[in-house]
């Protein structure tokens, strides 16, 4: 589990005053970006090695509104982990411990030709961090 904080800009509002439902998935990118720079398998480093993982699924429910200079507090979860597709959850709260969204993305991994990878065979170190991380229990 990782905690990734993001303070609700003006622009990320709509009209209504309240955070545009499109801004949540672009928290939950942050957040998932941020988790994997944590756990020491940041995007600059897989891309170096040759693997992208590109997003194949993504939801949000939206349980409460959030409005310009709140500060969300994003939790990231590992779901899920194979040999091609791993799955993250989300659960954004405002500071106060309201929450706002729960989310959840499925990605794959291929290679620089578009090609799916095997990472449990072909990069065990990462595989074996995302089920670590995975089957974790909550504190």
């Amino acid at each position: 589990m990782s905690i990734y904080t993001h303070r609700i800009k003006y622009y990320e509002t709509d009209r209504m005053g309240v955070t545009h439902h499109s801004n949540y998935i672009r928290f939950m990118e942050e957040a998932r970006v941020e988790f994997l720079r944590e756990i020491g398998w940041d995007y600059a480093k897989l891309e170096e090695t040759g693997v992208i993982s590109p997003v194949t699924e993504v939801s949000c429910s939206y349980k409460k509104t959030s409005t310009f200079d709140d500060v969300l507090e994003i939790e990231v979860r590992v779901e899920d982990v194979s040999g091609v597709r791993f799955s993250f959850l989300y659960r954004m709260q405002k500071e106060d411990g309201t929450p706002v969204a729960k989310g959840r993305s499925v990605h794959c991994f291929l290679n620089e030709k578009g090609l799916p990878v095997r990472i449990n065979r072909d990069y065990p170190e990462f595989y074996e961090t995302l089920l670590k991380l995975r089957d974790a229990k909550e504190d």
